[in-house]
Parts: structure tokens; sequence; C-alpha cells
């Protein structure tokens, strides 16, 4: 009889688990993720702020190809294409069935559209400069694109998997920065400004479809409230936590993961080449000896960050070590201060929205530079005002930035780019590369671009940024790197 209750009791509660494991087991289909920037708006083609891309790239937006976590580009809504045997033409072949957010097709036209807008007269794409080899784009027929090129391009399929070559529809291309409508795994649902922004799975994507229903990005810049907010729960995921100074404690908790992975962001004291001093090498190669690179990175990034001496990522195959040319050395700052004939000097030093590198950088560099007889007027800008007064007017002597698009040292090379870097030798080889397709040929070039602006010191080299994340232990599929400016959740998922 005791037997038989002992078996009815286990019964009962196996039965009782039963019921209730699939309420408890049930793995939650949303996410919030915490991003320190807000972007100005959330058109990608239009906006040169890195944080527009952080949101729309591969979730709201896609292009003809697509930049994945390793850094390999894969088709997208090209599917394949062929290249002409003179490297001038490029026939691309779509996705069919296709739609965009408001349910118009997509289709050949798109493209053309797309790409065409890159380079029309007032134009606002930041990275137009990357597609002037596009001659001329041709709709075959509405699954076929041909795209002619004034002269070989190698990095043409690289450069239509960045945020700036998406494609849009004309329907909605100018509604774009405040209602985004690709043809992404994710829809556009709202934003608050100041506060979050929501996207939902598009139910009807045309590729695999995403593994969340919805997810929240919450801006929270201020250090100390990311740290709260991933303690309470308020966010589960922080890609780029802004206060290193915890890391370690979210590295003791069983709850939480941290992730530390590359980047392409290249940090460093901008300088104003064209603007007196500044155009003379001797300042600018004694503000590079003026800065202690590892006091930066240990004050203000506490160890987290890869010193570099010119404007490229260690983790590339062709980098080249060229931190010892603008080695800390006070003494010989002072020097060729002198040499210049430079007594009394003070500069502008405006810093963006961002705690540590810049603000807290900012903080150690203008001690270094003091140091050296250097005086520096500091200013805390936000990034609307950084956009206008740095990067549009040039209205600034020094100022730090992390530039974290791929592959993009030839920005030195755009006559109207906000260092205002002039140098002949470097337009030459940026050219060159741009047409070259050999490997040897081109890690020949980039070695080259490197080494010249190192030895011109076209801006203070920094260090390479750290991609130090900070997530659930149960949330999988973020990327560990950041080969791209992105928060690609289409493979993000949670484990039961």
């Amino acid at each position: 009889m005791r037997k038989s209750l002992v078996v009815l009791a286990l019964a009962g509660a196996l039965a009782m688990t039963t019921a209730l494991t699939p309420a408890f087991a049930q793995a939650r289909t949303d996410v919030k993720v915490g991003l320190v920037l807000e972007p100005p708006s959330l058109d990608p083609t239009a906006e040169a702020a890195a944080a527009t891309d952080e949101v729309v790239y591969a979730n709201i937006f896609e292009g003809l190809t697509r930049i994945l976590s390793d850094g390999s580009v894969v088709p997208d809504l090209a599917k394949s294409w062929d290249i002409s045997e003179d490297g001038l033409t490029y026939t691309f072949h779509l996705v069919e069935g296709a739609k965009f957010h408001d349910g118009t097709d997509f289709s050949a036209d798109d493209v053309k559209f797309s790409l065409d807008r890159i380079n029309a007269e007032g134009s606002l794409n930041a990275q137009k400069a990357l597609y002037t080899s596009i001659a001329s784009v041709e709709v075959v027929d509405p699954a076929t694109v041909k795209v002619t090129l004034k002269q070989p391009d190698g990095n043409l399929i690289y450069n239509l998997a960045w945020g700036d070559a998406v494609i849009v529809a004309p329907e909605s291309a100018d509604n774009n920065k405040t209602n985004p409508i690709g043809t992404g795994p994710f829809v556009f649902k709202d934003r608050v400004e100041g506060d979050h922004i929501t996207i939902e799975k598009n139910q009807s994507y045309w590729g695999t479809p995403a593994k969340l229903e919805s997810a929240t990005f919450r801006f929270i810049g201020d250090p100390t409230a990311a740290y709260a907010a991933l303690q309470a729960g308020d966010v589960d995921s922080f890609p780029n936590y802004p206060a290193p100074e915890t890391v370690s404690q979210f590295a003791s908790d069983p709850r939480f993961h941290v992730v530390v992975g590359s980047t392409e962001g290249e940090t460093v004291l901008s300088m104003n080449n064209a603007k007196p001093p500044l155009d003379n090498v001797k300042v600018r190669e004694a503000i590079a000896h003026a800065i202690d690179r590892k006091a930066i990175i240990d004050g203000a990034m506490f160890g987290y960050g890869q010193p570099i001496g010119t404007f490229f990522p260690p983790s590339n195959k062709d980098y080249v070590d060229l931190t010892a040319q603008s080695n800390y050395d006070p003494e010989k700052s002072k020097a060729l201060l002198a040499e210049a004939g430079i007594t009394d000097l003070t500069l502008s030093l405006k810093l963006p929205p961002v705690d540590g590198y810049a603000r807290k950088g900012g903080e150690i560099i203008a001690q270094q530079l003091a140091a050296v007889g250097i005086k520096t007027e500091v200013t805390n800008v936000e990034w609307a005002q950084w956009l206008s007064e740095v990067f549009t007017d040039k209205n600034y002597d020094l100022s730090i930035v992390s530039h974290t698009e791929p592959n993009d040292i030839g920005i030195f090379a755009r006559p109207d780019y906000y260092f205002q870097y002039k140098n002949a030798d470097f337009d030459k080889i940026i050219a060159d590369l741009a047409v070259a397709s050999d490997p040897a040929k081109r890690s020949e070039l980039l070695k080259a671009a490197q080494k010249n602006l190192a030895d011109n010191y076209a801006a203070g080299f920094l260090f390479e940024l750290a991609k130090v994340g900070v997530e659930n232990a149960k949330l999988k599929g973020m990327w560990e790197n950041a080969p791209t400016q992105a928060t690609d959740l289409t493979a993000v998922y949670w484990e039961q």
C-alpha cells in the first residue's frame, strides 16, 4: 500500500512537472540591447554617424552584399554576380520575391535607384568617394543589374557591403531618416528620442527569418547607468560596454558573459592638417611625441586597446607596426616645437560624447600636451555639434575619434575630409590601390600608405579600439568582433 502511494505521488509530481515545464523552459523572443550613442537619423545612406549602422545594418536594411562577423563578404540581395575579364562590368543576379517593409516589390529598378543616388548631385552619402568608379547602372531585367565601371575597382564587392550602399526604394527613400523601410528581417516599430528604438520581426521576410520576435535598442551613454541597467536586467546586452573599469565584476558573475573582441576602430587624435600651425609637419610630429599611448589606454580604457602607429588595424595581415616613429618622447617634442619657432601655442580640442576614449582620453592628452608647452581649450560637444563644427565645417584644431569603418585608410585622400590631409604621394598610392587586383601588389600599396601617414604625422595615432561587450549568459549569437559598424541581430537567440 505504501509503495502504491509513493508511485502515485511520483506520478503526480511528474505530471505537474510536465505540465509546468513548457512555461518555464520557453525561451525569450525579445532582447534589449544597450548602445552608447543614439543615431542622429536612421538612414545609413545619408548619415556619417556609426550609431546609425549599429541599429539598422543587416536588421532593417540590406545591400547587394553583406559583411559577416568574421569580416568575410557574402551575397545578400545579389545572390551571385559575374565579372568581365577586363574588370569593368559586374552583372548582379538578384534574389526574387523580396519585398520592402511597406509591401512594395524589390527589383533591379531599386538597385539602380540606390546606386545612382549615391553619386547624384546633392548626395549626402558620407562614403560616396568609395563609389566614384561606377560609370553607369543598367537594368537588364527585373532580376538582373549591370554595373559598368570607369576603371577596375578591386574593392567594389566589399564596398557594396557597407551600410552606405544598402538598397532603398524610391517610394520611401526620402523618409528613411525617421521611418526606415528596407528589405531586412526586422521592421521598424517605433522610436522615442533620447530613450529607445524598437524593431520587430519581419513576418514576410524573403530569406532566413530572425529567431527573435522583437528587439529594443536603449541609449545609455553614462557608464554608471550602463552598469546599473545590466545588473537590473533593463538591458540584456551591451555590445560596446562603456565602463571598462567594472568589466571584472561581470566576468566573475555567472549571470553574465564578457566578450573581448577586435574592431576596425582606429582611435586617433585628429589634426586639422590645413590649419596653421598644424600645416607644419614638425608641429604635428611634436604633438605625436608628446602623447603617451600606454597612459591613455590604461587611464581611459583600463588596459583595453592596442597601440597603433598608423591608420590601420593590427588584426589585418598587411598591418605594419610603426609605433616607434611616434614614440613618447616629450623632450623631442619640445625640441621640434623650438625648431618650428612655436611658442605659447593654444589649440582647440573638441571632444565628442564618448566618456572613455574621447572625454577621459582627452583629459589625459590635454595634460600631456601641457607638459611640452601646448595649451588646449577643451570643449565637450554632442554628436550633432561635432558633425557640424568638426566633420563638416572643419572648425577645429584637434579632436579624438574612433574611426570604426572597415578598410578606410583611403579617407586621408579625400580632399574634403575633415583631416584636410593633402599629400600627392598618398593620393597616388590610394589611386593605384583602387585599380589593383593582385594580392601582392595590394599588400605593397597598403603598407606604403601606412608608412606615408606615419612619416607625415597625419594624425596622432593612439590605439585600436577593443570591442568589450557584456551580455546575459543565456543570450547567443551576438558578434564577438566588429568588422563593421553593426549590431547584427539576425542570428541572435536565447538558450533555454
